[in-house]
């Protein structure tokens, strides 16, 4: 089993939409409702195509399969694809601010493979390339023991509340590079 990972491409993002939502119905049923799942889908989690043009979202493909996908930031987003952005997405300082992990899916089918670690080391690696000194992300709550097995640490839990009256919570988590 040979995980190959490359830089995600616009034209793939129907398939990457797919993808987030195998994972969030597949792997999320352990630690969120029904409810929040489909809320979370409609309102939070997609594809944050600003990711892709910038070049720091990956996708890693076992046998010409996208198995998984995530990247880093170096914007102020902290989470959400693009249906959850109002505004701007102003660029960090790597002197002064964290990058940040973002938008990490495993499909179902793959998970528990250390897909999600090759894509967290990937990020890591192109982060601190790029001068950043540390990471933060708004972590699910099925991401955040991978999340605390690579090292990151929990900053604060936080609820996500939605338009329709649903309540996500979610982790702050962080980790240093240096």
């Amino acid at each position: 089993m040979t995980v190959q990972l490359r830089t995600a491409m616009i034209t793939e993002i129907p398939a990457l939409e797919a993808l987030i939502a195998a994972s969030v119905r597949g792997l999320s049923v352990d630690f969120y409702s029904p409810e929040q799942i489909e809320s979370a889908l409609i309102h939070v989690f997609g594809v944050d195509s600003q990711l892709i043009a910038d070049g720091t979202y990956f996708v890693a493909e076992l046998d010409g399969q996208i198995a998984g996908c995530g990247g880093w930031s170096k914007r102020k987003t902290l989470f959400g694809g693009d249906q959850a952005k109002e505004a701007e997405d102003n660029l960090l300082n790597p002197n002064t601010d964290a990058a940040r992990i973002r938008a990490f899916f495993i499909h179902p089918d793959f998970a528990r493979r250390g897909i999600g670690k090759q894509l967290i080391e990937a990020c890591e690696t192109a982060a601190q390339n790029a001068g950043f000194r540390r990471l933060e992300m708004g972590a699910t709550l099925p991401g955040e023991p991978m999340y605390r097995a690579v090292g990151y640490e929990v900053i604060e839990r936080f609820d996500l509340p939605f338009p329709n009256g649903v309540v996500l919570p979610l982790v702050r988590m962080g980790k240093s590079l240096i």
